[in-house]
């Protein structure tokens, strides 16, 4: 009965490994070589994947919470329901999704024109960042990454409040204690993953919004808790 969120979480570690394994080549160039610069391909290629590797751990938690909703909803039908078939695909269709909306925003990054020398506010690369640096239009490229981050985030958190309303309802409607108490502690791992992905995008997303006078101490800070913070504790969660 359990195999369909092991499944769920080793496409979590994976994805959590292929976030670390992008990010953590220029972060320790950065920090212990002391070696600052890096190609406009590189740092677009890197780029590419951390986006997508966030948009499929958004997806996954997104998953993992469909998991928790039918095992608690339809308990009976749940191997029925969850089959590895059904896992399967939606794997493909999660690593097809961020596939499919990233790769245009690094095409049209690509054919913008930067300076010869630019400064990152990151010790990696990233969309919002990158497309401060450019001295073309950035308007085509700024209306599609919100869009990508509507149709891939955006809507994630949207689908995951829903199902933990669903579950929330289910829950409440369960006449023995022990049985809601005991449905509500399958959730308390996932509800912490959760928190531990959202948060920080969210403040670093605040503070690259409203922070513009904050050190840059504060930004690098908040982006590597951002794509660091939550590899490291997934595993300490499950």
């Amino acid at each position: 009965l359990h195999q369909p969120m092991f499944l769920l979480l080793s496409m979590l570690a994976l994805t959590d490994l292929g976030l670390s394994t992008t990010t953590l080549p220029t972060m320790f160039s950065v920090f212990w070589f002391h070696v600052r610069e890096i190609s406009f391909n590189t740092c677009l290629v890197q780029m590419y994947f951390i986006h997508v590797f966030s948009i499929i751990e958004s997806a996954v938690l997104l998953a993992m919470a469909f998991d928790r909703l039918v095992a608690i909803r339809e308990p009976l039908r749940y191997a029925a329901i969850l089959t590895n078939g059904v896992i399967i695909g939606i794997g493909l269709a999660i690593g097809g999704r961020a596939l499919a909306l990233v790769f245009p925003a690094s095409s049209l990054l690509k054919r913008l024109q930067y300076r010869p020398v630019n400064i990152l506010s990151y010790p990696f690369c990233l969309h919002q960042d990158l497309i401060k640096t450019t001295v073309s239009s950035r308007r085509v490229s700024s209306i599609y990454g919100l869009i990508v981050v509507i149709c891939s985030m955006g809507l994630d958190s949207v689908l995951l409040l829903l199902s933990y309303i669903l579950i929330l309802g289910t829950v409440l409607s369960i006449a023995s204690r022990t049985e809601r108490v005991r449905a509500l502690n399958t959730c308390i791992s996932h509800i912490c993953a959760v928190l531990t992905f959202y948060t920080p995008m969210i403040g670093l997303s605040m503070i690259r919004r409203y922070g513009q006078n904050a050190s840059s101490i504060v930004h690098v800070l908040m982006a590597n808790v951002y794509l660091l913070v939550p590899p490291l504790m997934n595993p300490v969660i499950y």
